[in-house]
């Protein structure tokens, strides 16, 4: 699947990756220039996924001048083989590869690694999409074209989610004002208290605790009522609109609750707060 037909900017270091033109072509988009990593720790390590050597150039120099340690492969067959004998923070991985296709990769890269960040890219922008790859295990999905600074942020997200869980489960979490505390059941907004029901208060710990991802209308239904409830969205819309309301975000121009039109909702992630 070809949708980088030119290096095209790279060598100035941008901010944006193009998907196809109405050519069929692809470009890098100039905006703000990247910062190197020059004397930073490394964010991560991330394996990309594609069977295009371009992308996987292109991803590979930019996550590398933003703080990644980068490792490459190019069929699902080659990720499974890698990620059974090397340790990864998280997993970039094409949806449509010759072989296995990146939706079947991702269910046997979450059956072999549960604690592993995958986000998948496609030039799919069908609703449907995105629903299957988030249902086979994807944290995250991220169509093209995209910024890669959006990219990186989603990345760390996905990283932190699965670092020390078992810390994370019991520690604080702060995004923005919007603070919870799952030792004392409690939530502050800009250090004020606010009062949730039981169902409203797990409905916020699932959503700040994957902040970052797309998470679809079925898995917070299983994930909080049980998986008889999995088809109720309108029950799930009525829940959050009152979860707005309670945390003052505006529903019109959401901050923090962010619909993801047709799959779900999205608590963003301070990094994606701060672009």
């Amino acid at each position: 699947m070809a949708y980088i037909n030119t290096m095209a900017g790279l060598s100035d270091g941008t901010d944006e990756f193009g998907g196809p033109s109405p050519g069929g072509s692809a470009k890098w988009t100039k905006s703000l220039p990247i910062p190197a990593a020059s004397g930073r720790a490394a964010c991560g390590k991330v394996l990309i996924v594609d069977d295009e050597p371009s992308i996987r150039f292109a991803l590979h120099r930019t996550l590398h001048g933003l703080g990644f340690q980068v490792s490459e492969a190019d069929s699902g067959e080659q990720a499974l083989a890698l990620v059974r004998t090397t340790r990864f923070d998280a997993v970039l991985l094409d949806v449509q590869m010759p072989g296995m296709s990146g939706v079947q990769a991702c269910q046997e890269i979450r059956k072999l690694t549960p604690m592993l960040g995958i986000l998948m890219l496609t030039v799919k922008d069908a609703e449907e999409d995105k629903i299957e790859a988030l249902d086979a295990g994807a944290d995250d999905y991220v169509t093209k074209p995209f910024n890669v600074r959006v990219l990186a942020a989603r990345i760390r997200a996905a990283i932190r989610r699965y670092q020390t869980p078992e810390a994370v489960a019991a520690a604080t979490i702060r995004i923005g004002e919007i603070e919870i505390d799952p030792a004392r059941r409690l939530v502050r907004r800009a250090g004020e208290p606010v009062h949730l029901t039981p169902k409203e208060y797990h409905l916020l710990y699932y959503l700040m605790s994957h902040a970052g991802s797309s998470l679809t209308h079925s898995r917070l239904l299983i994930a909080v009522w049980g998986p008889e409830h999995r088809d109720e969205v309108e029950y799930l819309r009525t829940f959050m609109h009152v979860l707005r309301k309670k945390l003052g975000d505006d529903a019109a121009r959401p901050k923090y609750l962010v619909t993801d039109s047709q799959i779900g909702y999205r608590f963003n992630s301070d990094d994606q707060l701060a672009l």
